[in-house]
């Protein structure tokens, strides 16, 4: 609802503050006192076009300002959301727009600089201007789909169709993502063989990298150790060390022999020297034997197979050759084995996941058709009871010859969505036998003001307006008097019970029903003209029907048709 409107410098409007009440709301005055000066600075406040003309003359800029407080689940908050447009519910939304006498604009929501645009959807939202030259929201054909579906109170339809258009879109992107990867693998395909046949080759084994890392390091120590081992026993003299020392034992016996034969006794100390040197050699030729043994013992430990350390460096680099082509670790090979085999088996069994894919999201389509075909046959039953709620209203408004429809036109199966698969589309014919078009290309202006009047009418009959959009009607009583406009006013009065309705007229039959009365006039102040926008008592509201009654001379007659036109008990007849 719109709650209040400041208007700063706009064409006669020097300064001017507002507040807006609900229901309907009327703004009368002399032809020329400057009424649409208030359409203008709502259509700037809410991002319609702007021109340097509403500048006022001699003023640097000009502003408008539009309070709003929608209800705290209208779709409007969601919106601002997205933009990162901090509100508060409680606080209600101010739209702002700045123009200079330049023709440049500024644009503000919650005093936060916005673009134009987003204050143009703002407006969307939350204003519909109907009017002699434009209608705002029922021209739009992107409307009528929602209207008709609040109509309709399709939001079980609505609901189904969508869960069952998420179920679709999420099995055919399953699919999409199967054929993706599919296609991808088969041609990986090759690269998968020869990976899986290159470790198959090589066959690692889990923990083969630090074994061999460790054999290796073994045997490259071993080699060497044999090396010092073999210096050891060339050394020693190997068998030439045995035979030295058992020459040197048998001259020491040949000398002990000689010296007994010489007569030497037991107690000779020759004989001991000699004895005891034979004895000596003797025990070292046993322990160099025994120490040749032990050396050749040694080399006997380090008894590897050859090449083996050859070997083991080989396998050992060609494993780590190929876990760098892999991009992992030594470790990991056995593991890609077993990943490559089952890629090729995926592969293998691509195409039975893929049909099974397909078939998920042909019975996603099978019940998204079925939601659709639903939604449809509600909608044609809601358009009907539609078109005959609307032929209803248009008799009233001397609009008895013209027809009104639904249209409903299927869309492509691409460009069909969770709102189902048709276009709708409100289409009028004004006079028998002349063809169904939409209501901006057939209607004239004062006939397009009265064709909203009566379909917002309809819509409201079933809940179709409730705490919609605040609905500005400027002139709808154009060109009619006395039963029409009448008619004209009990609609806008229903309507404004649903919603807030704000108009511009000229009939008193329509002003007399308005729930708040503002009357616009021009002042001059020399050469300089103003207009004033004054909220009338209930005197001065009398007296100004009376005026549009009976015209410059207000007459006692004037007055009593007035006071009978405000009469409630008439007014709600």
């Amino acid at each position: 609802m719109l709650t209040g409107l400041s208007i700063r410098n706009i064409v006669l409007i020097e300064a001017l503050d507002l507040d807006v009440g609900p229901g309907l709301t009327a703004l009368t005055g002399e032809t020329g006192a400057g009424k649409s000066i208030i359409l203008d600075a709502l259509g700037l406040a809410s991002g319609q076009r702007a021109e340097a003309g509403l500048v006022r003359r001699g003023a640097a800029q000009a502003s408008a300002t539009a309070i709003f407080q929608p209800p705290a689940h209208h779709p409007v908050w969601s919106y601002l959301a997205e933009k990162d447009l901090a509100t508060d519910p409680a606080e209600g939304i101010v739209l702002r727009r700045q123009l200079s006498a330049d023709g440049r604009s500024r644009a503000f929501v919650n005093d936060q600089a916005a673009g134009v645009g987003v204050l143009r959807d703002i407006g969307t939202m939350l204003l519909e201007v109907h009017g002699q030259h434009e209608t705002v929201g029922l021209l739009d054909p992107r409307t009528h789909r929602a209207l008709l579906d609040t109509f309709g109170g399709l939001d079980a339809e609505l609901a189904t169709c969508a869960s069952a258009w998420r179920s679709l879109r999420i099995a055919r992107e399953a699919v999409e993502a199967l054929r993706a990867r599919n296609a991808q693998a088969a041609a990986d395909a090759g690269l998968y063989t020869e990976r899986l046949a290159e470790l198959g080759r090589l066959d690692p084994q889990a923990g083969e990298d630090a074994a061999l890392a460790g054999e290796r390091a073994l045997l490259g120590a071993a080699e060497k150790a044999l090396g010092d081992i073999a210096a050891a026993r060339d050394a020693l003299g190997g068998e030439r060390l045995s035979s030295s020392l058992g020459q040197a034992v048998r001259a020491l016996e040949r000398a002990r022999d000689r010296t007994l034969q010489a007569g030497a006794g037991a107690d000779n100390a020759v004989l001991a020297r000699v004895t005891a040197a034979a004895t000596a050699v003797e025990r070292a030729l046993v322990e160099a034997d025994e120490a040749v043994a032990a050396v050749d013992a040694a080399a006997a430990a380090f008894d590897f197979e050859p090449g083996r350390l050859d070997r083991t460096e080989e396998r050992l680099f060609a494993l780590r050759a190929l876990a760098r082509k892999l991009a992992v670790s030594v470790d990991d090979l056995p593991s890609e084995r077993e990943r490559f085999a089952a890629l090729l088996q995926g592969i293998e069994n691509a195409a039975d996941d893929l049909a099974a894919a397909e078939r998920e999201a042909a019975a996603a389509l099978a019940t998204f058709d079925t939601a659709c075909g639903a939604l449809t046959a509600a909608r044609q039953r809601a358009g009907e009871a539609l078109a005959i709620a609307v032929t209803g209203e248009l008799a009233p408004l001397k609009l008895d010859k013209a027809q009104f429809r639904v249209g409903l036109d299927p869309l492509p199966p691409e460009r069909r969505s969770a709102a189902g698969a048709e276009r709708v589309e409100f289409e009028i014919s004004t006079n028998p036998g002349a063809p169904f078009g939409s209501l901006g290309t057939i209607a004239s202006g004062g006939e397009l003001a009265r064709f909203a009047l009566a379909l917002k009418a309809a819509l409201a009959s079933r809940g179709g307006a409730g705490e919609g959009p605040t609905m500005i009607f400027d002139e709808v009583d154009q060109g009619v008097g006395g039963a029409v406009a009448d008619a004209v006013g009990q609609r806008l009065k229903r309507l404004a019970g649903t919603g807030q309705v704000i108009l511009v007229t000229h009939s008193p039959q329509v002003a007399a029903r308005a729930d708040a009365h503002w009357r616009v006039a021009k002042s001059m102040s020399g050469e300089v003209a103003a207009t004033v926008i004054e909220v009338l008592s209930p005197a001065a509201r009398e007296e100004e029907i009376a005026r549009m009654l009976s015209g410059s001379a207000v007459t006692d007659a004037a007055r009593a048709a007035a006071r009978a036109l405000l009469d409630p008990a008439l007014i709600d007849a």
